[in-house]
């Protein structure tokens, strides 16, 4: 689910930390990706003609890993190393969410067999895939899969997201490639969004900076996470009447989500916070998550294993072998290829214009604040 809202405040306040370019200008970085959030993401998209997903002669569904062979190959072939990472136990906190995520697909089941009688065939399509859930079974044939293709990937103790922004916080990656924006909230300086979207799709890849993100909403990483936890996230709903607007107007003028909740419960009679909505506990899963220290994650890319992706993809999967076989050969051609350094590694600021830059920046008053304000004056405001 991500962070609700979050995208259109950032490129509404922070337009600066979202940057878009092609694939082919991320050549030689190396990406942590949200696997799991990949295979779901497949299993949506990845379908034949009629909606369908795709399946061997077996009756078995094969879109997971038709998305993960060839759009990994896509980005190997544009020089980026992508490591993927998958889900481990979700915190307790998160089962409200995966149990009302449950019987949504329970619902969606319901309204696909009353569109096969009186709806359309879209409307069948639409509710067919609001069903889509990973299986077990499907997160080990894809890990299967990357280890034959030569691609590392690690399972993360609970949260995948959070392990991809802990292996770009630790140096082992450029980057955490994921659709969830609260991979952003776990602290990830870099977030690549659209990173394993089809080449047809002609989606440009989107670079969003926190750094910039917290310059543009004048707030520290604490008061961001207060803001994502106010949105709507994976453990916490949203309070009911408190919009995006809303949400980001109560952050700044209040300072954080303590005074902020203290003011909705006091003096705003028509929001309701509920007695049981445990954001302190929210906050400490986005600042420390259960992860595995980058440190102690080895990454190594590898030749594909050839004969063996044949036997998994061909053999069992039914997929072209004339076509396993030039994926392969890209993905050799991708692990051998000597990359040309980045020129942004070899060129930066001098120290001293650094300097006086940020001296120049501590003496200009912050943008939409008067002098009070500077002092750390509170403002008070009356309810949304």
């Amino acid at each position: 689910m991500g962070i609700k809202g979050l995208t259109a405040i950032i490129a509404e306040h922070a337009p600066n930390a979202i940057k878009e370019h092609e694939i082919k200008t991320l050549f030689g970085r190396k990406v942590a990706i949200d696997a799991s959030m990949s295979i779901y993401q497949f299993l949506i998209a990845v379908r034949q003609k009629d909606g369908e997903l795709l399946t061997n002669d077996a009756g078995e569904t094969t879109s997971h890993l038709m998305g993960f062979f060839y759009r990994t190959i896509r980005m190997v072939d544009n020089g980026i190393k992508p490591l993927y990472v998958f889900d481990g136990k979700p915190p307790e906190l998160k089962s409200g969410v995966l149990s009302k995520r449950f019987e949504r697909r329970e619902e969606a089941k319901e309204d696909e067999e009353e569109a096969k009688e009186t709806g359309t065939t879209e409307d069948v399509d639409r509710f067919s895939r609001r069903q889509v859930k990973v299986t077990r079974e499907q997160n080990e044939e894809c890990r299967r899969l990357l280890t034959l293709m030569g691609v590392p990937w690690v399972v993360a103790p609970s949260e995948a997201e959070a392990q991809c922004a802990e292996l770009a916080r630790g140096g082992k990656v450029y980057a955490a490639g994921s659709e969830d924006m609260d991979t952003l909230t776990f602290n990830s300086a870099i977030l690549l969004r659209h990173l394993t979207f089809s080449e047809a799709r002609k989606a440009p890849i989107s670079e969003i900076n926190l750094e910039k993100v917290l310059e543009g909403l004048e707030m520290s990483m604490s008061q961001f996470i207060d803001l994502c936890i106010l949105l709507g996230c994976d453990y916490l709903e949203p309070i009911k009447g408190v919009g995006p607007k809303s949400a980001l107007k109560l952050i700044r003028e209040y300072g954080g989500l303590a005074e902020v909740v203290e003011h909705l419960r006091e003096k705003c009679g028509g929001i309701s916070v509920p007695d049981e909505w445990p954001w302190e506990e929210a906050k400490k899963l986005f600042e420390k998550p259960d992860v595995t220290p980058a440190s102690e994650v080895e990454i190594e890319w590898k030749g594909p294993d050839v004969e063996g992706l044949v036997d998994f993809l061909v053999k069992e999967k039914g997929f072209n072998e004339d076509r396993v076989r030039k994926g392969a050969e890209k993905l050799t051609k991708g692990v051998a290829a000597k990359q040309q350094g980045r020129l942004d590694g070899f060129f930066k600021a001098p120290a001293k214009a650094e300097k006086k830059e940020k001296k120049d920046e501590d003496k200009k008053p912050a943008k939409g604040k008067s002098k009070g304000d500077a002092k750390g004056t509170k403002r008070k405001v009356g309810c949304l």
